[in-house]
């Protein structure tokens, strides 16, 4: 079973990534990519059928939970992951109550997002083989299985999540560019030895491609560039 996924967000570059992402799951291709609010109903009136739509909440034709009512509406039953900054419990409570399994917090990465979509697609896999639930707990077992939070979700002792995303942002920005430690720190403000140590989490994480780049003099450094934006980069799964 292969699960379409419609990707909604209004940043290219962040659009890219999660439409990456997606594609390097195991079980998932991308039906497409957009931008806005408008192009989502096109796409999903356009395109073949979507399983799943990972939705940016924070789009600039509109909130993304009112084009989730307004899909709902429409007669379109997919299920949806918000991606957004937001994290006011109210908001949560709404995209639950229009059909949100999933609420996913940016900035966020690759393990994350996988480990999710790896939990919904062996939950519709179940779904689907068994159709029928034999108790109340195998049906807790399952909406347990789809909604728990990874373990390895945690960060690494000393690195904090506000740093975390000025460097991921960072890094970002600077595209096919990349940049080195040095360049990070003088950026961001942080030394030089924190920056890497953000850019080397994001290499373990397999957000982000560490390479040497070779300078006029010296010892070469540890070059870093967005996953996805480099020529280090891969696509598969």
């Amino acid at each position: 079973m292969t699960l379409r996924v419609l990707v909604v967000e209004d940043d290219p570059v962040a659009a890219d990534a999660h439409a990456l992402y997606v594609g390097r799951v195991p079980g998932f291709t991308v039906a497409a990519t957009v931008h806005s609010r408008a192009e989502a109903v096109r796409a999903l009136d356009e395109e073949a059928p979507v399983d799943l739509i990972l939705l940016d909440l924070y789009l600039p034709d509109g909130n993304g939970l009112e084009l989730l009512r307004r899909l709902r509406a429409a007669g379109h039953t997919q299920d949806v992951f918000a991606v957004t900054s937001a994290r006011d419990l109210a908001v949560i409570r709404e995209g639950v109550s229009l059909g949100v399994v999933q609420h996913v917090l940016k900035p966020f990465t690759f393990r994350t997002l996988s480990d999710r979509l790896s939990r919904y697609r062996d939950f519709r896999t179940a779904a689907e083989a068994h159709g029928e639930a034999a108790s109340q707990d195998e049906v807790d077992r399952a909406l347990s299985d789809l909604r728990a939070a990874p373990a390895s979700s945690a960060l690494p002792k000393g690195l904090s999540a506000p740093t975390l995303a000025r460097v991921t942002a960072h890094l970002r920005e600077a595209a096919s560019r990349g940049l080195t430690a040095s360049e990070a720190a003088t950026a961001l403000g942080i030394n030089r030895i924190t920056a890497r140590r953000y850019l080397e989490h994001l290499v373990t994480t397999g957000d982000a491609d560490r390479r040497q780049r070779y300078g006029q003099v010296g010892r070469p450094e540890h070059h870093y560039a967005w996953r996805g934006s480099g020529p280090g980069a891969t696509s598969g799964g």
